[in-house]
């Protein structure tokens, strides 16, 4: 069997992935405009660009923390960052078309196996 570590960073690229699979997505379909925040009639600030590029590298600093960070650390790591995604997604579920809807369903079953893995990890 691979070592936790491995499925755990890869559990967190199928996350990025799905994320990434949903924006590009979301541009082919017609849904979002380039520059815009869905249906949102105002431009977004550098400040808000920055704050959503911080929270999307979440997942790839993930990936890299999982590889590197001592495991009793990102243990918990993986289980309390995996936990607040799924409560993320949930609180903006509603907003999405139904492709994306999927995608976010799809990655927060991404998140709970990655509890689930974290969890059970023992050395």
């Amino acid at each position: 069997m691979l070592d936790t570590r491995i499925i755990l960073a890869g559990l967190w690229v199928a996350t990025m992935l799905t994320y990434l699979w949903g924006d590009v997505l979301s541009l082919i379909s017609g849904h979002t405009e380039a520059g815009k925040i869905g249906d949102a009639s105002f431009a977004p600030t550098h400040g808000m660009w920055i704050g959503i590029a911080a929270l999307m590298l979440i997942p790839i600093l993930m990936i890299v923390l999982t590889l590197t960070v001592n495991h009793r650390a990102i243990r918990w790591v993986n289980i309390v960052v995996a936990i607040l995604w799924i409560l993320f997604n949930l609180s903006s579920l509603s907003g999405y078309p139904p492709f994306n809807k999927f995608l976010l369903i799809v990655s927060m079953g991404f998140n709970a196996l990655t509890v689930y893995y974290a969890w059970q990890w023992t050395v």
